[in-house]
């Protein structure tokens, strides 16, 4: 080996060396100034997408949180409403941000089961959004027009049996928990009302209010105040048992359809690319928020009990009610064009 080759040598590793320290020094550097980038944001307005209308379910969850969270993080939270789709289109805007200052407050439907509904849908929830926060939960309350003759729930599917495809259901939209619930309960209750979809629950009522349909698995803070009016009757939650949430109301199981239990419930999730230290920061902030007091009894005002859960927990209620509601999809062959 000639002298040159034996000096190159040592000159080679000197230079690996070197560069595998400014690799790991990187490596270090990145994941120190983690904390700081998170500390540091936000920058800007943070915007909460909503893919229903306003006055929808979602859309009063996320008006309630945004007020704290904007004292909490020091900058501007606004609600953008972009309804469609059950959902999916804010969802998709919300899949797609690449600015770190866009979030959205879903419910189940686009954070399980919407690529199983649709193959064509543009985004992905199990691979493209990022889980934040379980905000609430609550069960459903079938719910019927005050035309309708019945007492009970045994009289009311007797009356829905009788009618067969005459009667007709509302939801917000294909895909959406309420539509595949009512799926659930056709089954389960020997009923065979068509199916209507509608933009949001708010619209849903007011069919119901004109008689267009008979019948709609709506949730208890939207229907309860109508319930309480005389303006629409109850069936029953689809609660386990009485729900505290509702607890006039008996639940579906008291009334005949045994094993039928149904839960909604309304999250905060962002984009997969998100990165994990804002993630835990808003996971933090957010559930802090929907237990908080004040929060909390305004949530229950609005019909829904807190869950106010880390990201790692909403993550896990993603992953069984992806299997309970596609379970369903499967069975009843849902399909959303």
């Amino acid at each position: 080996m000639s002298s040159r080759q034996t000096l190159r040598q040592p000159l080679r590793r000197t230079l690996l060396a070197l560069a595998l320290a400014a690799v790991a020094g990187t490596s270090f550097a990145q994941k120190a100034n983690a904390p700081a980038k998170a500390a540091a944001w936000p920058t800007k307005t943070l915007r909460i997408m909503v893919g229903f209308p306003g006055g929808s379910t979602p859309d009063l969850v996320a008006r309630t949180i945004a007020e704290p969270l904007s004292r909490a993080l020091g900058q501007p939270v606004i609600v953008e409403n972009r309804p469609g789709a059950g959902g999916n289109i804010a969802a998709d805007i919300v899949a797609k941000s690449t600015d770190e200052h866009t979030i959205g407050v879903m419910i189940n439907g686009n954070m399980t089961i919407a690529k199983l509904l649709n193959p064509a849908t543009p985004f992905d929830p199990l691979t493209d959004l990022a889980p934040i926060s379980l905000i609430a939960t609550a069960p459903l309350l079938l719910t019927a027009p005050t035309s309708t003759p019945f007492n009970n729930a045994q009289e009311f599917f007797e009356a829905a049996k009788a009618a067969g495809n005459k009667w007709s259901y509302g939801t917000p939209g294909v895909g959406t928990v309420g539509h595949i619930g009512m799926e659930l309960l056709k089954t389960k209750a020997g009923i065979d009302p068509v199916h209507v979809p509608y933009p949001g629950n708010p619209q849903v009522i007011n069919a119901m209010l004109s008689g267009q349909i008979q019948l709609s698995l709506l949730p208890p803070g939207l229907a309860a105040a109508q319930i309480r009016a005389g303006k629409l009757k109850a069936v029953g939650v689809t609660s386990s048992g009485r729900s505290s949430l509702v607890p006039e109301y008996p639940s579906l199981g008291d009334g005949g359809v045994k094993g039928f239990q149904l839960e909604i419930w309304t999250a905060a999730a962002g984009p997969a690319s998100l990165p994990k230290p804002i993630v835990a920061k808003l996971s933090s902030l957010i559930s802090e928020i929907a237990r908080s007091p004040e929060v909390r009894q305004k949530l229950f005002q609005q019909g829904w009990q807190v869950a106010g859960t880390s990201s790692e927990g909403l993550a896990n209620r993603i992953k069984a009610d992806t299997e309970l509601l596609g379970g369903v999809i499967r069975m009843r062959g849902i399909k959303a064009e």
